[in-house]
């Protein structure tokens, strides 16, 4: 079981991208990772925390997306959604994205790890 992101592909600049993930509620209630969040890590860079949402619904953004992204989650009893909305993409937000949970995920970081998906922005 694990988290399971989708959504990412080729963009050219300007353009938008909706990223989806699967939080199964067995991974979520493990240690209260009631946040969830997306990762992003490009070639030759560290993993940077992009957007991460509270079970209450309180974001957080990385400075070089805000405005342009949009992180939001729908809570259900088996499983949990997120969603990231990128607007107005640029050729430095081409990296491989990777859904997120934990317990203080804006300042502590994420436990557990999906799968990346990669998005890519052409110029």
């Amino acid at each position: 079981v694990q988290l399971q992101a989708s959504g990412g592909g080729l963009v050219q600049t300007g353009g938008s991208l909706r990223l989806s993930c699967v939080a199964p509620r067995m991974i979520t209630s493990t240690y209260n990772m009631n946040d969830l969040g997306w990762y992003r890590q490009a070639p030759g860079k560290q993993r940077e925390l992009v957007a991460s949402i509270t079970s209450g619904g309180r974001t957080n953004y990385a400075d070089s997306v805000k405005g342009r992204f949009t992180i939001s989650r729908h809570n259900a009893n088996a499983k949990n959604m997120v969603y990231l909305q990128m607007n107005s993409l640029k050729p430095e937000d081409t990296a491989v994205y990777y859904c997120a949970a934990g317990p203080n995920m804006a300042t502590i970081g994420a436990s557990s790890w999906g799968q990346g998906t990669q998005v890519t922005v052409s110029s």
